[in-house]
């Protein structure tokens, strides 16, 4: 998996992810992977993907044929652009949407943060829809990352110092997580 956080503090939004890829017992660090960047722009927007390494492909394919007909300023716009993109997803890019038995809706399988000059948001794989205050991180060192960002947040000043914390904490303690890390800075409204 990985390890990616969103933080927003004066005026400044930053995400960052780690930079290693796995596939089941086999680690492609960023020495050997070209396209080890798990953040992609879209116009204003930066998604930080985690899941299936085939997510990073589809998304930056559904973002270059879809992503005129999508916005993510506010949390019911990225819903709906999420809910218009799971039949893309299932009839063009044949997602498997099966997940559990008891899930109330098809998954999308798919989980990402967003940073946009709107703010920080994630979508999870039943496309539900959040916005973060501070900060917040997703995948496999998410939870090592939340915690290293709580304990630093009053105690420094640049978004981008938090969110490097954050990665670090998840490189160290999660063995499916791994530096260098890649970061992206925007300003907010």
């Amino acid at each position: 998996m990985s390890t990616i956080v969103a933080v927003k503090k004066n005026g400044k939004a930053c995400i960052a992810a780690d930079t290693l890829t796995t596939f089941g017992e086999i680690k492609q660090s960023s020495e050997f992977d070209n396209t080890h960047d798990k953040i992609y722009q879209h116009k204003e927007n930066y998604f930080g993907i985690v899941g299936s390494a085939a997510h990073h492909i589809v998304i930056q394919s559904l973002l270059q044929q879809h992503g005129d007909a999508l916005h993510f300023n506010s949390q019911i716009e990225i819903f709906e652009s999420f809910r218009k993109l799971h039949p893309i997803l299932k009839d063009e890019y044949f997602l498997n949407p099966k997940d559990e038995e008891d899930d109330p809706y098809e998954s999308s399988r798919i989980d990402t943060l967003i940073i946009n000059p709107s703010g920080i948001f994630a979508v999870y794989a039943l496309r539900e829809v959040f916005e973060y205050s501070r900060f917040w991180a997703v995948g496999s060192g998410g939870d090592i990352a939340l915690g290293a960002m709580y304990a630093v947040y009053d105690h420094y000043e640049a978004a981008e110092e938090i969110a490097k914390i954050g990665v670090e904490a998840g490189a160290t303690f999660n063995n499916a997580t791994a530096m260098p890390l890649t970061s992206y800075n925007i300003d907010l409204l």
